[in-house]
């Protein structure tokens, strides 16, 4: 069997609250539509997108709601921070999320924002469907379970 090859690349912003509140459906990497400060300030590691989301407009998506705070060396030529960032998917890609926002009720929630190997910031989305509370603890449930049950096993032998 082939092994993977070693993703080599450097994540800026994770959303790690996502997974917890949103069962994550289809994922997708794709890119970003940044200004040169915008790229600086993500090279600092400072962005947030914990409560952002992606949203379908004119046929094109854009990522709402993220902060990538100003680049502090770039005084007057600096960026907003919470402005609407441009997405780069294949027409087909938008038609797929946005029917999946439109017909079954989904998000379109951001995962983590990275530089891939070449140096591209890039961000994965994914289709996501609300968890209940219920849902959140049955989930929370099986993790503890899972790690109990890997300390009786390194416990036994």
């Amino acid at each position: 069997m082939a092994e993977k090859p070693v993703k080599n690349f450097k994540v800026v912003a994770d959303n790690r609250r996502a997974r917890f509140n949103y069962e994550i459906g289809d994922v997708l990497e794709c890119g970003l539509v940044l200004t040169g400060t915008e790229v600086k300030s993500l090279r600092t590691g400072k962005a947030t997108i914990a409560e952002s989301y992606a949203a379908p407009e004119r046929g094109e998506m854009f990522l709402i709601n993220a902060t990538i705070p100003e680049y502090l060396q770039a005084n007057r030529f600096n960026h907003e921070p919470r402005r609407p960032r441009k997405i780069l998917m294949s027409a087909r890609q938008v038609v797929k999320f946005s029917q999946g926002v439109e017909r079954d009720g989904m998000t379109i929630v951001p995962l983590k924002i990275y530089f891939n190997d070449r140096g591209m910031a890039k961000i994965e989305l994914a289709l996501a469907r609300g968890k209940n509370l219920h849902d959140k603890r049955e989930t929370e449930k099986k993790r503890d379970w899972g790690r109990e049950k890997s300390r009786l096993l390194r416990d036994r032998g």
